[in-house]
């Protein structure tokens, strides 16, 4: 019996230290939040520099998904979701540099793609926004 008890226990234990399946299912979607407020301000702050009248919209837009990051986020996840939203800021921001100031017509051109597919992903997720 002893035998069998230790393997349950390593083929069970490891399963015990994560988080209920409805819990996981809420962090991936406050992640996702996260990520998109992340990827909004980068865009907002792109168009503070390049096109000013864009950025009033993107920053409704921020506005609201932040307001569904702090709707769906879990009592002391504080640290975690900031570190989310500042690794996708930082990323987009990257793609946005790219796409600007790269001497590679090819490889601006990806990037300023691959950017606009990543903040169309996050603006449909919020209802009246272009692209939802």
């Amino acid at each position: 019996m002893g035998a069998m008890k230790t393997l349950v226990l390593l083929l069970v234990g490891p399963l015990a230290a994560l988080p209920p399946a409805p819990l996981r299912a809420m962090e991936g979607t406050v992640r996702t939040f996260a990520v998109c407020a992340g990827r909004l301000s980068a865009v907002m702050e792109d168009q503070w520099m390049f096109d000013g009248p864009g950025s009033e919209q993107t920053e409704l837009q921020l506005h609201a998904m932040v307001a569904l990051v702090e709707a769906t986020m879990e009592p002391g996840t504080g640290p975690q979701v900031l570190d989310w939203r500042i690794n996708a800021k930082v990323a987009q921001r990257a793609l946005l540099a790219q796409a600007r100031l790269s001497t590679d017509m090819r490889l601006a051109q990806t990037a300023a793609a691959r950017a606009e597919a990543l903040a169309a992903e996050c603006r449909s997720m919020l209802l009246g926004s272009p692209g939802s």
